[in-house]
């Protein structure tokens, strides 16, 4: 039970800052229908949980002994991460149009998929705090572990679409603009600090 624990409060502190993922629910929890707004949430669950079993089983090891892969996912992530961010900035978020059902689920898949895999903040620091919990645990805790920090990213997920969707009405189309353009900026900066991190880390400033 102590380890299941452990994995639920590390879940909890891995999940609740990464910004992207968080920006998708609570976007989905604003404008779509709530049958919509929880398989959106099911869906980042989905891909939440499986970024976070493989930073455990391993991706870190795997970038350890392959450091060129880490320069490739920092960079081309910071890019990703900047080109979502200018989206939301020229985005116009319409009530009545993101209450569209007719939203393909592949589009979900492949729009979830890309705010959680293709973060790559999200994979380094995954990597690095997984991996190291994971060494430091007993035998046969590995289970336990995974199971708490999964039950914290569908605690936290389907709790943000909960209260999101019951506060909805008091959005109006304004306000998700400015929700919009604002988080838009924020994704911009981070994208940038990932940019400056990636320049770092290739060694081209001191």
């Amino acid at each position: 039970m102590n380890i299941y624990l452990q994995g639920l409060t590390m879940g909890l502190a891995y999940v609740a800052p990464i910004g992207l993922q968080n920006l998708f629910v609570i976007n989905s929890a604003l404008t779509q229908k709530r049958s919509r707004v929880y398989l959106t949430a099911l869906i980042v669950i989905l891909w939440d949980v499986s970024l976070g079993v493989s930073c455990f089983l391993g991706a870190g090891a795997l970038m350890q002994a392959l450091p060129w892969l880490q320069k490739v996912i920092l960079g081309l992530g910071s890019l990703i991460v900047i080109w979502i961010g200018i989206g939301l900035l020229r985005s116009k978020a319409s009530l009545e149009g993101g209450k569209d059902v007719n939203v393909p689920v592949w589009k979900l898949f492949t729009t979830a998929f890309v705010v959680t895999w293709f973060n790559p903040q999200a994979i380094i620091d995954g990597t690095m705090m997984l991996g190291a919990f994971r060494a430091s645990l007993p035998t046969g805790g590995d289970l336990p572990f995974i199971f708490g920090f999964g039950s914290a990213s569908v605690i936290w997920f389907l709790t943000l679409s909960t209260i999101v969707s019951l506060l909805g009405s008091k959005f109006n189309e304004k306000a998700l603009n400015i929700i919009n353009k604002v988080c838009g900026g924020v994704i911009i900066f981070y994208g940038c600090k990932l940019i400056w991190n990636f320049v770092q880390l290739m060694g081209w400033v001191k």
